[in-house]
């Protein structure tokens, strides 16, 4: 059977350093810090007091008040996002075959604020059941895709992939394969997550996953740097239209890149710390490669995992040196993380979208607040460290990692390329 071909022709981004594609790309060309003082509640208890949250977003602005109650914050990202991608694809939503349109997204939490809540009121009440009656359509992972596809009558392939942070890359991998069987025409994917609450600050405090540089927030997340002591929770929504090239180039849609190909392993290892060789992250970048056909040489440009936390960014360089060779001091390396602190599941759409966008811009976005030299990272590597760098980029890497051992990864290639 002949595979077909896939690319992308939509894109949309609701992110701390930018609420929609146009303003996200400039937070990512200028370096711009997303981290900020918690504001969602009063942090003052907790042993991280900041976060990377959405700025000046309000969901009345999209939302109706009734509408915008019966979502969680996820699910409302979600719909944002996904709008901004299926106009910006221009797609005839009157002719398109909406049984061969699919929305398959990713979020590896889900309704954590609508639940936490929830069971809050339960324990302050008299013990009496008075849940709302939305408790658990609001709460549910698979509930985004489920009102994408309500909002506008997509009728194929509809669900949410869960594998921690690598649960929107997952599900890229998904929408490509579906697309390139010939089972669908279009399908919306990407992820979405608002962690930002007592029950998500309070569980990754507990874990000592977060920083906890309170006196210095705006840099707390430093990928690759010396000093990193942890990631930085951020929230938000990345979401690509993906589509059967010959669909595409039959309605003259506008074309940001192919999807090249999908790798996926696992650690086999720890809950949640990676193998200290990286060898599940090594397996998963030559699985993506020989799924593309590529060539290590290939790669121009890697957006990393890298989550500012201590083990996690030297496995991760680790492997890449094992997999790229000498190569690899010729690939910009990143982390866009250093920005917009950690999405969780959607980390993977929001960063492939930078990927994609360092493409067209031919430029790679920084890997920001970097001021001391790790002795444990090969100094060969450039990590485009704190301002960004004009090149040519022609195949672009995307690595996401989740707890449980999960790795996902997703290549881009410019279609003139």
């Amino acid at each position: 059977m002949e595979l077909k071909r896939v690319v992308v022709t939509g894109l949309g981004a609701l992110t701390p350093i930018g609420n929609n594609i146009q303003d996200y790309w400039e937070g990512l060309s200028t370096g711009k810090s997303g981290c900020a003082p918690i504001t969602y509640f009063d942090a003052e208890k907790f042993k991280t007091k900041f976060a990377c949250e959405l700025k000046n977003f309000d969901a009345l602005d999209f939302f109706d008040r009734k509408e915008a109650r019966k979502l969680d914050r996820f699910a409302q990202y979600a719909l944002v996002a996904s709008d901004e991608a299926i106009s910006d694809a221009g797609i005839d939503l009157d002719s398109v075959d909406k049984f061969r349109v699919g929305v398959i997204w990713g979020a590896g939490i889900g309704g954590l604020e609508t639940f936490q809540n929830e069971v809050l009121n339960f324990g302050a009440g008299d013990g009496t059941p008075r849940f709302n009656p939305f408790f658990i359509p609001k709460m549910i992972a698979d509930i985004a895709p489920g009102n994408i596809s309500i909002k506008h009558g997509f009728m194929g392939p509809n669900y949410t992939t869960v594998s921690a942070c690598a649960s929107s890359a997952n599900a890229m991998i998904d929408a490509f394969n579906y697309l390139r069987l010939g089972q669908c025409d279009i399908i919306v994917t990407g992820g979405s997550e608002a962690a930002v609450t007592q029950a998500g600050m309070g569980g990754f405090n507990a874990m000592h996953a977060l920083s906890t540089r309170n006196d210095d927030f705006e840099t707390a997340s430093r990928p690759f740097d010396a000093t990193r002591d942890g990631f930085v929770l951020g929230e938000g929504s990345g979401a690509l239209i993906l589509e059967e090239y010959e669909h595409a180039k039959a309605r003259g849609a506008k074309i940001y890149a192919e999807v090249l190909g999908g790798g996926m392993s696992s650690d086999a290892y720890h809950m949640t710390a990676p193998h200290p060789d990286g060898i599940g992250v090594e397996r998963v970048m030559l699985n993506c490669l020989r799924d593309a056909g590529l060539n290590p040489e290939d790669v121009d440009h890697i957006n990393t995992h890298g989550t500012s936390t201590p083990l996690g960014d030297v496995a991760e360089l680790k492997a890449i040196k094992k997999v790229f060779g000498d190569h690899a001091k010729e690939i910009n390396i990143n982390s866009t993380k250093s920005m917009t602190g950690h999405l969780l599941g959607a980390a993977g759409a929001v960063e492939s979208i930078a990927a994609i966008l360092a493409m067209q811009h031919s430029l790679v976005p920084p890997t920001i607040n970097h001021t001391t030299v790790d002795e444990n990272i090969d100094p060969s590597f450039n990590l485009t460290l704190n301002k960004a760098q004009k090149r040519e980029v022609n195949v672009a890497m995307s690595n996401t990692f989740g707890f449980g051992g999960h790795n996902a990864c997703v290549l881009f290639k410019k279609l003139d390329a």
